[in-house]
């Protein structure tokens, strides 16, 4: 069984690490899956001011906390960071709404 797409999930929220150093507002926008063994994952893009992206790049205890109270795990793709890029690329692993509540 392969994986099957969800939908999209888009909103503002605030990222901050899981020892509570706030990075600051976010935007998302990202693509949820439907894994064979059960799980739903995302991945796609967080937009935020360079500077704080560029703090948050390289940590692996980020949540990026909702505008509608949820709470997600999220790892940057990629270590490497551009000093003017305001976008980076992310995976979410935990915290996502259930397969059947995705907008298709």
């Amino acid at each position: 069984m392969a994986m099957h797409y969800l939908g999209v999930m888009r909103g503002t929220g605030s990222l901050a690490s899981s020892d509570g150093e706030g990075f600051g507002p976010a935007d998302y926008d990202l693509d949820g899956y439907l894994m064979p063994t059960g799980k739903v994952v995302a991945s796609g893009e967080l937009r935020m001011p360079a500077d704080a992206l560029g703090l948050a790049i390289g940590r692996n205890d980020l949540r990026l906390f909702t505008e509608d109270r949820g709470v997600l795990t999220v790892r940057f793709s990629s270590n490497r960071h551009k000093p003017l890029e305001q976008a980076a690329h992310i995976d979410v692993t935990d915290g996502l709404p259930p397969a059947k509540k995705w907008r298709h």
